[in-house]
């Protein structure tokens, strides 16, 4: 029983073109007929939270220096976290296109301290960012400047600061082997393979393009819609100690995991609408809703925040809800997260402008 229902609870279908969430139904049957210990069998609002919220913002930043709109954070081991955020705005005036004075890169110790800055006018509009084995920053430029000549790429740092390879045509968009259309997130998995997580909008090409290390196009996949292997605005990227990968599939919702092939393996809808996916060396999985229930197609009834589970079955354990219960505008709480090795997080918020720190409780 307890096999089948978690076959259930991590699976989602379609019927009469409106996608079911198991979860829902798995927890109501659960809390009537399985009295299971655990938080697994739980509803989502009855989901612990065993994180103190940090009320200010985290970091020690220069003196005339605040945070602004970020997505793009990382921890790097060793007690350091990389964050990118966007030179103290967002778009437009006072983001890093006018600000190319500024760096939008930090290197920060868990406390807080600037350990070293970067990136002073290469981007238009930090949004993802990967370490890889080799401690090599990565970080995709979804945006394109106004004068057509930075932006649409992703870049790839030692972890001095010093750049390595760009991949995309600096400033152009496109939907052809080396060029890109507001690439949301990086990945690079334990052989060199790059992922790269293509399209910030419907609008576009949304689809995962695939290089070898040295930056050469392998394969892609990926189209516009609801189906397997199909996307909304596939916005971040994570790999599990399988070596399969998650795709936050935000607009639609869910996460789909595939193969590093392309080939669909399953589909989790039980955390969120995902704006980030972080997973860590114990396959805990961090997923960042920062969109569900501000506005009606927007995973309407779902509860905003940071959803913790596991990456190797999909059992939700842990929540930590995003304290604005009716937001302005489109976002609020974490967009981007990652966590250290004693599971204290470090969320990138979007509309609060601020990087935040969560410490777990012993």
């Amino acid at each position: 029983m307890k096999s089948l229902l978690r076959t259930l609870f991590s699976s989602a279908r379609t019927v009469n073109g409106i996608r079911v969430k198991i979860q829902y139904w798995f927890f109501t049957l659960t809390s009537f007929f399985l009295p299971l210990p655990g938080a697994w069998a739980q509803p989502p609002s009855a989901l612990p939270n065993p994180y103190i919220r940090g009320e200010g913002a985290w970091g020690n930043l220069p003196v005339g220096r605040s945070w602004g709109a970020a997505s793009a954070i990382h921890y790097a081991g060793n007690g350091r976290v990389w964050v990118a955020d966007r030179c103290g705005g967002n778009r437009g005036p006072g983001s890093c296109e006018d600000r190319p004075d500024i760096d939008p890169i930090f290197l920060m110790d868990t406390a807080g301290n600037i350990i070293r800055s970067f990136g002073a006018g290469l981007f238009v509009w930090p949004h993802g960012m990967f370490v890889n084995g080799d401690g090599n920053l990565w970080v995709t430029d979804a945006a394109t400047a106004r004068n057509g000549l930075k932006g649409n790429q992703v870049h790839k740092f030692s972890p001095q600061g010093e750049l390595l390879m760009s991949l995309g045509i600096a400033g152009v968009q496109g939907s052809g082997h080396y060029y890109f259309n507001a690439p949301n997130d990086v990945l690079v998995a334990p052989n060199g393979d790059i992922f790269v997580a293509d399209g910030h909008s419907p609008s576009t090409d949304n689809r995962i393009v695939k290089f070898n290390s040295n930056g050469e196009y392998l394969m892609e996949w990926g189209s516009v819609g609801a189906e397997a292997g199909e996307f909304r605005v596939p916005h971040a990227l994570a790999m599990d100690s399988q070596g399969r990968l998650f795709v936050a599939d935000r607009a639609n919702s869910r996460i789909q995991i595939f193969d590093q092939q392309g080939n669909h393996l399953t589909t989790w809808t039980q955390f969120g609408r995902p704006s980030d996916v972080y997973i860590d060396s114990n396959n805990r999985l961090y997923a960042a809703d920062s969109e569900s229930n501000t506005g009606p197609l927007r995973n309407p009834g779902w509860r905003r925040g940071i959803y913790i589970g596991s990456a190797s079955d999909g059992f939700v354990t842990e929540l930590v809800p995003d304290p604005v219960t009716d937001p302005e505008g489109t976002t609020s709480h974490a967009e981007g997260v990652t966590a250290d090795e004693s599971g204290n997080l470090y969320a990138a918020e979007v509309a609060e402008t601020n990087i935040r720190k969560f410490i777990r409780r012993q």
